[in-house]
């Protein structure tokens, strides 16, 4: 495992991370749910500039904050649920979001992946943040055989080493972004071929 994620960390060009605050990266990846990470990330400095304070964002209309995201993808649902968000961190939370998964996992919109990437990148608290990327990467790799990305999590969290959640699923988007892509992945210039189940299928069936 260590010696895999290492060669997939080799080239891996490092994630941008548009924000570090904990409440505007929750925001940030609330909005990010099938949307190109340029485009959520414009949107969200946009309500940034904004807004600026979770107080703010909660008194928002719900039309100029769709204006402000139209980018983005379901554009019209994220506006008011971004709204929502800062609403239950105002009243539940004191303007402050919370730093454990249990109560994240209770704002409303707000699932596991959502959890762990603010408890990951905006905290600093180890987590394994399982979206689109790292479920197909770890299916295909062959860590695991799984359907839901929850069911991922469960399995990563049993056989990726602590010390390297943090981080863990940056490296992974921008390895699935660039190498191990959903369409036409680099299976040719990948350094971690030979550990792929997926390249080695390739391999048998004579279209690699």
């Amino acid at each position: 495992m260590r010696e895999i994620y290492g060669l997939i960390k080799s080239q891996s060009p490092p994630h941008h991370f548009e924000f570090s605050d904990p409440f505007w990266v929750l925001i940030t990846t609330v909005l990010s749910h099938r949307t190109k990470d340029e485009v959520t990330d414009a949107s969200a400095r946009a309500l940034f500039e904004r807004y600026r304070t979770a107080e703010a964002l909660a008194r928002a209309d719900p039309e100029e904050v769709r204006q402000i995201i139209r980018r983005v993808g379901f554009s019209r649902v994220k506006a008011g649920r971004v709204i929502e968000v800062a609403k239950t961190v105002v009243g539940r939370f004191g303007g402050r979001v919370p730093s454990t998964l249990e109560e994240l996992v209770t704002i409303p919109g707000v699932g596991r992946k959502t959890a762990n990437v603010v408890l990951a990148d905006a905290f600093g608290i180890p987590a394994i943040a399982v979206d689109t990327h790292v479920h197909r990467i770890a299916n295909r790799i062959g860590w695991v055989s799984t359907k839901k990305p929850e069911e991922t999590e469960e399995d990563l969290r049993r056989i990726v080493p602590e010390d390297l959640w943090l981080g863990f699923n940056p490296t992974l988007v921008e390895f699935g972004k660039h190498v191990c892509r959903p369409v036409g992945p680099k299976c040719g210039e990948c350094k971690v071929s030979q550990y792929c189940e997926y390249y080695k299928k390739k391999v048998r069936s004579g279209s690699a």
